[in-house]
């Protein structure tokens, strides 16, 4: 997924609390003197054998001609082509200080792709659950389609806890603070991230969103993910649980198409309930499904527009906070 196709890689994004009125978006890449952008690096192996690679730096980064790094780890990846024409790739993973020395040539070396983006994303996001456990937040990750009901759900979600369990709002989308505004006028603070081209949110983007974010009297974060059904499951943001919603317009077998993502669910939640009929959807069907791809998962029905079922998932929440 993300880890495969590159798209992890996040160069740019922005934060924009709307608990306030509207501010620019913070631009969260390079410092206040200078911003990185790409430029290459020349090595030469012992059998004289030299090749050039991309280095691309994100936020905030200082080096000097041996490029020493920081603790944030990054990694890049080197292909090169030897005397008897091989060509190999492999990563080369940065970490506390260190400069470059000519490097051995393996005979094979297998890949893990996922490692060096991951890694990071998986410390950052331990972070992110130890501060939202301290301050006594229920932090749910909130994924599916677009057009599925997130925004919907959130809305009447956030307007029906007002009084027992406020809620503050993260919202994940490529452009626009369109959802977040809609959130915002529902009564709950709320933080846009912009993410430009990048497919998912990652535990960075909510570390510097929740900075922005007005916690106050709140027991409950949620965060609507961007709208997609496979990158994201990849991505651990410190949430508690994570809820995948499906509507009943999108098929019964969509399970069993997207299953990464429904096996990493706490919850499903079927969505458009009032529109099944007329969408054809075979709910025994789509239930058989969801229990062969995600036996572990609690499963909601409901329809935000009527408000039938809704109560059963707002008792849900209100049991996990009295716990």
């Amino acid at each position: 997924m993300c880890a495969e196709c590159g798209c992890g890689k996040v160069e740019r994004f922005g934060v924009q609390p709307l608990q306030a009125p509207p501010a620019r978006p913070v631009d969260l890449v390079g410092d206040a003197d200078h911003e990185h952008v790409e430029h290459a690096h020349e090595h030469v192996h012992a059998d004289g054998t030299r090749h050039n690679h991309p280095h691309v730096h994100g936020a905030g980064h200082e080096h000097d001609h041996d490029h020493p790094h920081g603790d944030d780890g990054h990694a890049h990846t080197h292909t090169h082509t030897h005397a008897d024409g091989t060509i190999h790739s492999h990563p080369h993973p940065h970490g506390t200080g260190h400069q470059h020395a000519p490097v051995p040539t393996p005979t094979s070396l297998t890949i893990d792709l996922h490692q060096p983006i991951l890694a990071r994303n998986d410390r950052l996001a331990e972070r992110n659950r130890g501060f939202l456990q301290a301050k006594g937040l229920l932090a749910l990750n909130i994924l599916a389609s677009p057009g599925a009901g997130k925004t919907t759900l959130i809305e009447k979600t956030v307007a029906a806890l007002e009084k027992d369990l406020p809620a503050a709002v993260i919202v994940g989308d490529l452009a626009t603070a369109r959802d977040a505004e809609r959130i915002r006028a529902a009564g709950a603070p709320v933080v846009q991230i912009t993410t430009g081209t990048v497919c998912h949110l990652d535990a960075e983007m909510v570390a510097r969103g929740l900075e922005q974010l007005d916690l106050a009297g709140c027991g409950l974060l949620l965060i609507e993910n961007v709208g997609n059904l496979v990158c994201p499951a990849d991505f651990d943001l410190g949430e508690s649980a994570r809820v995948v919603l499906l509507s009943v317009t999108e098929g019964e077998d969509k399970p069993l198409k997207y299953p990464p993502m429904f096996r990493s669910a706490h919850v499903v939640i079927v969505t458009k309930t009032d529109l099944a009929v007329a969408a054809g959807c075979d709910r025994e069907a789509l239930r058989r499904n969801l229990r062969a791809v995600a036996p572990q998962a609690r499963v909601f029905e409901l329809s935000a527009r009527t408000g039938e079922g809704l109560e059963a998932w707002l008792d849900w929440l209100r049991g996990l906070r009295r716990h």
